[in-house]
């Protein structure tokens, strides 16, 4: 499973190169003076995005980032040459934090977008910076200044415009494979899918697409850890919109009581989320239970939700489904 949403390391920038103490001696030349040149300045450790990352599994592994130190400065005025910058590539969505003080250094949500996480040392100057008229042949230079050093904490919250949510097998891997060119793993039992899945979905030419999150199922207690738990409720955060789906074909327990169920979680992670745009999925319509289905319907019109019934085995509303997640995503198009 390389889907990793989280990454600890340290990173420590280069220090920068000491200044030179040097004088000039060439034939013809007396008394040259001083020509001691300066230390390269130490590379920077920098996080930068990739827009075609989705995961943190390369970071993972490595506790220690280090950029290359300034090289000391020479005779001759020849400054000493600079560090190179390390950059890591992190997917959109990406936190940086500093785990010693708790402070987030920035997010990281374009690609190519770069954020320091520590930045290289100062490299020294050379004697040559400190020649006076009454001071003609100093005899020091400036050490070069150690770089910056930091416990760096990653946490990925993917960017998507849609999040389905639901409990286990309500159909949302299914949904998500027809709507998209995604292809998560798809079967009869629950928590199949153990990872978030994106997938972009095409509208007609010159219209803007979406993108798509399937998170994995939900389970009474997720907000306080059960099943996959708070791990990936987090990514709920960015969605813009929230598609929940609700198997009337078959369940557990009633159908209004599904649907609570992950209201209450989603509400016990973040009060806020149940405030943006919804929309209720009757999902198995080919293959729907009545009363089920009447008891889903109910519980809409009391919380005022649009239902929509579809089944993604033989296409039915998943028209009607992306026109009115459209509708929610850009309402001035309607204008």
């Amino acid at each position: 499973m390389h889907f990793i949403d989280e990454a600890s390391f340290r990173a420590e920038a280069g220090h920068g190169g000491s200044g030179c103490v040097a004088f000039r001696r060439e034939k013809f030349v007396p008394k040259g003076g001083p020509a001691g040149g300066d230390g390269g300045e130490g590379g920077s450790v920098l996080v930068v995005g990739d827009g075609g990352l989705n995961t943190l599994y390369h970071l993972r592994h490595n506790r220690l980032y280090k950029a290359e130190r300034g090289r000391h400065g020479e005779g001759s005025r020849k400054s000493g040459r600079g560090g190179e910058d390390l950059s890591l590539r992190v997917p959109l969505g990406t936190i940086i934090e500093d785990t010693e003080t708790g402070e987030i250094l920035g997010e990281v949500l374009e690609h190519g977008e770069e954020i320091f996480v520590a930045r290289g040392g100062r490299g020294g100057k050379g004697n040559a910076h400190f020649a006076t008229p009454t001071r003609q042949a100093p005899r020091y230079a400036q050490p070069g200044e150690p770089g910056e050093e930091r416990s760096i904490r990653l946490q990925l919250k993917l960017l998507a415009d849609v999040g389905l949510v639901g409990l286990p097998n309500a159909g949302k891997s299914t949904l998500i494979s027809v709507l998209s060119a995604a292809r998560p793993k798809i079967a009869d039992y629950p928590f199949t899918t153990l990872v978030p899945q994106l997938g972009v979905v095409a509208r007609e030419p010159g219209e803007t697409p979406f993108v798509i999150a399937d998170l994995p199922g939900l389970i009474a207690g997720a907000a306080q850890g059960a099943g996959l738990g708070i791990r990936f409720l987090k990514h709920v955060d960015r969605c813009r919109v929230l598609v929940h789906l609700v198997d009337v074909a078959q369940g557990e327990m009633d159908a209004e009581h599904e649907l609570a169920v992950i209201e209450g979680e989603l509400e016990a992670f973040d009060s806020t989320l149940l405030d943006r745009p919804r929309l209720l999925l009757a999902s198995k319509i080919d293959a729907a239970d009545s009363e089920r289905l009447e008891q889903l319907r109910a519980a809409a019109t009391a919380r005022d939700l649009e239902l929509l019934e579809i089944s993604s085995v033989t296409r039915d509303g998943l028209s009607r489904l992306v026109r009115a997640i459209v509708v929610r995503l850009w309402p001035e198009e309607l204008e």
